[in-house]
């Protein structure tokens, strides 16, 4: 499978470290913001032996077009800003190039441009793409649909520098109908993204809890999303659409 990548900051190194290593995927170019590193290849830069071309684009100065046709690609995987979906979005959905964005927010117009898209082509968006803390996600909303008034705690730690609230967190919270301003937040040293959610019962208490070693994960995440995409319709989908069948297969594997 042919994948671009587009962002080559700390998270979009990290998910091309991954790419160029699994036997799988081709990562054929990578598309920055600007032109520093323009006409290099990834994988020289990352010290990493591959037959992926991985050349770096500048998004200033490429056409989109020349790019999708010349270099064509199954995927595109977005690890760059809120306002990139603006300039290619509409491009790779004409021609049914699959999306998959790990953008942590996006606002009203973003949103719904990914609705538009999702029309034409199949659009994936995880504000955390990560397979675990979307394991997280789906055992936390089947544990408050079994016990829907258990007290619960959102505890969020990240990296000193980043700042508000993480966008995984604020996902958990209202995916267990709680309040944004509830979430309780920590920053601290060079912690990568750490999440846990706290049930509390009267005579017990469950924990969940995802810790991201490296940023390498968002890479795996990436790529198992890229392959349980592979047959899907046209259509805007989530984490949850993703592990649902996983879940419940084996849940009726183990009653039959």
């Amino acid at each position: 499978m042919k994948i671009g990548l587009i962002g080559f900051g700390k998270a979009g190194k990290a998910v091309a470290n991954v790419i160029l290593q699994h036997q799988n995927f081709s990562l054929e170019w990578v598309l920055k913001n600007n032109d520093k590193l323009n006409g290099l290849s990834a994988k020289d830069i990352l010290g990493i032996s591959a037959t992926d071309s991985a050349t770096i684009y500048s998004q200033q100065s490429t056409d989109l077009e020349s790019l999708f046709s010349d270099h064509p690609v199954d995927l595109i995987i977005d690890f760059s800003t809120e306002a990139s979906i603006h300039h290619y979005g509409t491009t790779a959905a004409q021609k049914k190039i699959k999306i998959i964005s790990a953008i942590s927010h996006y606002g009203v117009n973003e949103t719904k441009l990914l609705k538009e898209l999702s029309a034409e082509t199949v659009v994936f968006w995880s504000p955390n793409i990560t397979l675990g803390v979307n394991y997280l996600l789906f055992a936390a909303s089947l544990l408050k649909s079994i016990a829907p008034a258990v007290d619960i705690e959102v505890i969020e730690e990240h990296f000193k520098a980043k700042s508000g609230v993480s966008g995984t967190a604020v996902k958990i919270a209202e995916a267990l109908d709680l309040e944004t301003e509830s979430i309780n937040s920590v920053r601290a040293g060079g912690i990568v993204g750490k999440h846990e959610v706290i049930f509390g019962f009267p005579y017990q208490t469950v924990r969940l809890v995802h810790e991201s070693i490296s940023r390498e994960a968002f890479g795996s995440g990436a790529l198992f999303v890229a392959e349980n995409l592979k047959n899907k319709l046209n259509g805007l989908y989530n984490f949850e659409d993703i592990l649902r069948p996983y879940f419940f297969s084996q849940s009726q594997n183990s009653l039959s």
